[in-house]
């Protein structure tokens, strides 16, 4: 499983996440919902990203869809909490939580995002542009916090980042097109995440795999 995820920054990996031959019906879902005029309350206020929705039960005005509910928690525990505690291992026990949101990043809207960190243990961000469906701009900047260098990384249909929530980041301007993206949190209670130098706990195969029985504390950052 390590093996599919390429280290493209410090701290930073990258992987195939959707099949792009399947990413059209995903697309085709979150379009139609878009479109529906359903009062769900977009990412950041309705300033930023007016296109995208709140997907975890959490949060207020949420996707609450039954049947988008099961994807949506099957990508949480069934992918990206085992890949969390499998590259970073410190997030063990500060993973119990999930938070998440879409974003539809429109050149005539929604431009940027400035450099910032998340309130997350892990961020995992996934590209749902289709092939073919090209956008101007809109890199994603990580900042080595170190050494101050800053890469603008772009992904591919269907690929995904995921890195600490502490790794400084900004979202490019946009210039032209539209992008498309999920981004998916996990923290602890209460929104707790490990501090620089936590001791990454060892466990077995089995626990790494596993779903944390800890009920959701409806903690959400926004």
């Amino acid at each position: 499983m390590k093996d599919l995820w390429k280290e493209v920054f410090p701290g930073v990996y990258r992987a195939q996440f959707f099949d792009v031959e399947r990413l059209t019906a995903l697309r085709e879902y979150l379009d139609g919902v878009a479109d529906a005029d359903i009062p769900l309350r977009p990412p950041y206020g309705i300033v930023l990203n007016r296109g995208g929705a709140m997907l975890d039960p959490g949060s207020e005005g949420y996707l609450a869809a039954p049947g988008f509910q099961g994807f949506y928690r099957e990508m949480m525990d069934t992918y990206m909490r085992p890949v969390s505690r499998l590259l970073f291992p410190d997030v063990v026990g500060y993973d119990t939580q999930t938070f998440g949101f879409s974003i539809r990043w429109q050149a005539s809207k929604d431009t940027s995002l400035r450099p910032h960190s998340d309130a997350s243990a892990v961020t995992l961000n996934i590209n749902l542009n289709l092939p073919g469906e090209g956008y101007s701009g809109s890199a994603v900047s990580f900042i080595d916090p170190v050494s101050r260098r800053v890469e603008k990384l772009t992904f591919e249909p269907g690929t995904a980042l995921i890195h600490h929530g502490s790794v400084p980041h900004a979202s490019e301007p946009i210039t032209e097109g539209e992008r498309y993206n999920f981004i998916l949190w996990l923290y602890g209670q209460h929104g707790q995440v490990p501090q620089s130098g936590t001791q990454a706990p060892q466990i077995p195969a089995k626990d790494r795999w596993s779903v944390p029985v800890e009920k959701s504390d409806n903690f959400a950052p926004f």
